[in-house]
């Protein structure tokens, strides 16, 4: 047990400091503080001393240099048992400080609030981690507190041991503290990286905060948790079950879909992180009911994301199949309470998730594998028309739809749409041809034969032999887009014209693995 005698405290978050203030006291706890924080102290009663009488210097640079004063860090670094050090100590009229509370000036608020870069330098806390940081060393002795959810631990400490803090207890308040100082290092370092548009520094620091422990990850004997960049996620989630690890996955893999459709239009319904049916009617309604005619029986048990707001007559449809999670860029109250009725039914309103540098993370074997994600907005100049027969506009609007699917399926990916909705997607082969023959299956399953409707299909890379878009010519597919890049696109373009088909090349690549 080491008892506290005095404290520093230097705070920019004041939150619950009143509470915690009348516990030091009760204690006897001498107070020492600085600035904006003295100030607060004062005004709440309290008797603190000023960091500036404390150590004799005053505070200079504009409040720069306040606490970076050897009186301040030899009372934190101090060794209790350490003879020499006490010696020093004496020798320099130093006193021993033993409680450290300091939270950081508000770097990602900040960053959060403005783009002017001098303010942001500012907003660089340089004495608060140096501080924490030394009390996190000298966890043997010294207690350190760097957040005021932190207050209620510690009053119940202090209660518990008269004044005193276990060993233990410091340990545990120390690892917080360098966890927290290490955030706030990658903050800073990761927002320089940015400006100076640095991708992939020689270090890469990459930070989360959890958001919430997971009962298990892929599988139950496997440990999961989530993390995001902020303090909580875009989403939220209205009702149902705690989501799983695997809810998750799906989730990301959805709204990664559904986000890339126009504005306020389209159903995407997800299945072990492939679109199993998408669609982007503009009738709502009608919408899902093309996604889910795509695949019913892969859709059963999947996830269904909307890129627009949930009506209740979408509602009641939602409820008729069985399903892990729904998603809304926002749910109407009467639709709300018609998914409620389905206990377990996740419900998430993604209304305010943007896509928005987004970075994809694969780490195994302690690599990690980081890139920048495949979300850039198609337009017509990304692509080229081939083949003898140009398409018309709508023909090729679709062709970009059916592309633009495709490169959210595991590779090798095909998607076949017909109008404005997928009707088959094979996905994941380690073969193109039967990746486009899942395709063609899934379409004769599941669709009503219309020889009116033309048949759109996308590949997410070249073809490298003929059999792929000869199979897909076969079953009436009228026009293709696909990358280029193989050494055979010269017979692809020629059976293309051989057989009336549109071919449109596209200029990048789309494997998703």
């Amino acid at each position: 047990m080491k008892k506290i005698k005095k404290a520093l405290i230097s705070i920019s978050n004041k939150e619950n400091i009143y509470l915690l203030l009348k516990y030091l006291t009760k204690f006897k706890i001498q107070l020492i503080s600085s600035g904006g924080t003295y100030k607060e102290i004062k005004k709440l009663g309290f008797k603190c001393l000023e960091i500036s009488k404390y150590t004799g210097s005053p505070e200079i640079l504009g409040g720069r240099v306040k606490t970076l004063h050897p009186k301040i860090h030899a009372g934190i670094l101090s060794k209790r048992n350490n003879k020499s050090h006490q010696k020093d100590l004496i020798k320099n009229n130093f006193e021993k400080i033993d409680l450290v509370i300091v939270n950081f000036y508000p770097f990602e608020k900040t960053l959060e609030s403005t783009n002017n870069h001098n303010k942001i330098i500012e907003n660089i806390d340089v004495g608060g981690p140096t501080m924490v940081r030394a009390a996190a060393k000298n966890y043997k002795d010294v207690t350190v507190i760097i957040k005021p959810k932190q207050y209620n631990e510690l009053i119940k400490e202090l209660n518990h041991n008269n004044g005193s803090t276990s060993l233990d207890f410091r340990q545990k308040m120390s690892e917080e503290a360098f966890n927290e100082t290490a955030y706030y290092d990658a903050l800073i370092s990761n927002y320089f990286n940015k400006k100076s548009k640095n991708l992939f520094p020689q270090k890469k620091i990459i930070i989360g905060n959890l958001i919430e422990k997971l009962r298990y990850g892929e599988n139950p004997h496997q440990e999961a948790a989530i993390y995001s960049k902020s303090i909580k996620l875009n989403i939220k989630q209205l009702h149902g079950k705690q989501l799983s690890y695997n809810n998750y996955n799906d989730i990301f893999s959805a709204l990664i879909i559904s986000k890339s459709l126009p504005k306020n239009t389209g159903t995407v319904i997800v299945k072990h992180t492939n679109p199993c049916g998408v669609s982007i009617n503009k009738n709502n309604l009608k919408s899902y009911k093309l996604a889910l005619d795509c695949d019913p029986i892969s859709a059963f048990g999947g996830i269904v994301s909307c890129n627009f707001k949930i009506n209740k007559k979408l509602a009641i449809e939602l409820n008729k199949l069985f399903l892990e999670v729904v998603i809304g860029n926002g749910i109407e109250n009467e639709a709300l309470k018609v998914l409620k009725k389905k206990k377990n039914l996740r419900v998430i309103d993604a209304n305010h998730l943007k896509l928005n540098n987004l970075q994809n993370i694969v780490s195994n074997f302690g690599s990690i594998l980081l890139q920048s994600s495949d979300t850039n907005t198609f337009s017509p100049k990304d692509f080229k028309v081939v083949s003898k027969k140009k398409p018309n506009f709508k023909t090729l609007k679709n062709l970009i739809f059916a592309f633009n699917i495709c490169r959210f399926v595991k590779s090798n990916a095909i998607v076949l749409i017909k109008k404005d909705s997928t009707v088959g997607i094979g996905s994941g082969q380690s073969s193109r041809l039967d990746s486009c023959k899942i395709a063609i299956n899934k379409m004769r399953q599941f669709q009503k034969k219309n020889d009116s409707d033309e048949i759109f299909a996308a590949s997410d890379a070249f073809f490298p032999f003929v059999d792929g878009i000869e199979k897909l010519v076969q079953v009436g597919v009228t026009a293709v887009i696909q990358p280029s890049g193989s050494i055979r696109d010269k017979e692809i373009i020629r059976f293309a014209n051989q057989t009336g088909t549109i071919l449109v090349f596209s200029k990048t690549r789309h494997f998703k693995h």
